[in-house]
């Protein structure tokens, strides 16, 4: 069981950069070349840019937003936002104008950070209709063409915010910001899809993030020398806690590559010890092995097929449960044919790898596990601040999402609805109090979806939306019914 201190998450990063100063924290690619920066380098940067931010007009407790790919400056701009006692919201990239400006506008977001021309462009767009909106800083300066004096005036780069910091000589602010922040202030805000209608802005405390880590933890079995690539949306509450919540707590290691364009090439050269991928990746993986084994010869693809035929019947079985033929079995074909497929998608180091966010192919989940990648299905909500439900390492059943994590209260309430109780349970929707209220009662999480166990774990069935009920007062489910035409 992890027991962590009693810190919020900027409060962690100055304990980890005191503790683990010269540890690797971040490693970010550029022009093909990896850059680490140790613990300690990652918390003076933050503290630069958390002071600058508050040198150029950010007021106490306001609202920073971040608009980029993943990279070092992503988390910097949180981290140091934190640091400060701000608050930081993430937005899509590939949202376009209308959307940021919703997203800006609703969140009364004062200082915004922008990776490069195109994402400023967008906020160009939209100025007259952000009051609040101070500043916005910009992360890739190439490119980045002139503008009229009046928007010119609010724009500045991201090392001249930092260098702006760095020579602030205020670091007072920050330890008083820090002796003063509880676990239940506000660190994020994370907005939802808006398929419902707009989009909704989730409240994320210092006590959320820190009462789902541990769960994260202990189910994927992570420690200090755990590896990432972050490379899908921070701000996305999944990646925000493989990237940030997690890594700060325990100590372990982020690599950021040079684009999500160049995510296949990253993870051969990382090799991390852990891996995220929603359905979609690990379809387009699987569809890549299927073309190589295509263009190689017939004597290799008789070798893959033997050897997967021979292996598949360890797909869902715990390795602490083979027996010493199954051990020389899979050992025959990992060294025949897997490893190479393993090396080939940078996963030859995996210890865990995870899918969720979507329903994804038993087959699919099954036919990676046969190849040795350990591949496991978990299930979380932005409104409970990540990952609560997960297959334990041994005793995966494909098709589940596995049982609940460390100080997960639950209950399968009407109709079949999974709720939850406990400390990673969000604070609410930013001015929203009618959703917050539908969303929480009496404590509870009610997140719309409907279970039911299977073999001992959960399973999810459908949405609580689309779930109709017959002249006979029967649930039926629209998946359940598609599955059997």
């Amino acid at each position: 069981m992890l027991n962590l201190p009693e810190l919020t998450l900027p409060q962690m990063l100055r304990e980890r950069a005191r503790t683990d100063a010269q540890r690797i924290a971040l490693r970010q690619k550029d022009f093909g070349i990896w850059k680490p920066f140790t613990w300690a380098q990652y918390y003076q940067r933050a503290c630069h840019v958390g002071l600058g931010l508050r040198a150029l007009g950010l007021s106490a407790g306001g609202h920073v937003g971040v608009i980029s790919e993943n990279r070092t400056e992503w988390v910097l701009a949180q981290m140091g936002a934190g640091l400060v006692g701000a608050v930081t919201v993430g937005v899509y990239p590939t949202s376009p104008s209308s959307e940021v400006a919703y997203v800006v506008g609703h969140a009364d977001i004062e200082v915004m950070v922008c990776e490069d021309q195109e994402q400023t462009d967008k906020l160009i767009e939209a100025l007259d209709q952000l009051p609040r909106l101070k500043r916005i800083i910009v992360m890739e300066t190439k490119g980045l063409r002139s503008f009229a004096p009046e928007v010119r005036d609010l724009i500045t780069t991201f090392d001249a915010l930092e260098k702006r910091g760095a020579a602030s000589g205020q670091q007072a602010l920050i330890d008083q910001a820090l002796a003063q922040q509880t676990l239940d202030d506000i660190g994020l805000m994370i907005y939802t899809s808006g398929s419902t209608g707009k989009p909704k802005g989730a409240m994320v405390s210092w006590r959320n993030i820190r009462g789902v880590v541990p769960g994260i933890v202990n189910r994927l079995e992570l420690s200090h020398s755990t590896t990432h690539l972050s490379y899908l949306p921070l701000c996305h509450v999944a990646e925000q806690m493989l990237t940030t919540f997690c890594p700060v707590y325990i100590g372990s290691q982020v690599n950021f590559g040079e684009s999500i364009r160049t995510v296949q090439e990253d993870l051969r050269e990382v090799a991390p010890t852990m891996f995220l991928g929603v359905p979609r990746i690990w379809e387009k993986m699987h569809a890549a092995i299927s073309i190589k084994l295509q263009e190689t010869g017939g004597l290799r693809r008789a070798l893959f097929a033997k050897a997967y035929a021979a292996c598949q019947p360890l797909a869902e079985k715990p390795r602490a449960a083979w027996s010493l033929g199954e051990r020389l079995r899979f050992a025959a074909s990992y060294w025949l044919v897997f490893r190479a497929l393993q090396n080939f998608l940078g996963l030859r180091d995996v210890h865990v790898a995870l899918t969720g966010a979507a329903p994804i192919p038993p087959d699919v989940v099954r036919f990676f596990r046969v190849l040795g990648v350990p591949l496991v299905e978990v299930y979380g909500l932005t409104e409970s601040s990540g990952m609560v439900t997960g297959h334990r390492l041994s005793d995966v059943a494909v098709g589940t999402v596995g049982v609940p994590t460390q100080g997960v209260e639950w209950r399968i309430g009407e109709a079949g609805e999974f709720q939850i109780k406990g400390d990673m349970v969000f604070a609410g929707y930013y001015k929203n109090p009618e959703a917050t209220a539908q969303s929480i009662q009496d404590g509870w999480l009610h997140t719309g979806d409907v279970v039911r166990e299977e073999r001992g774990q959960l399973k999810i069935v459908d949405r609580l939306k689309d779930i109709m009920i017959t002249a006979g007062g029967k649930n039926l489910t629209p998946s359940e019914i598609e599955n059997t035409m």
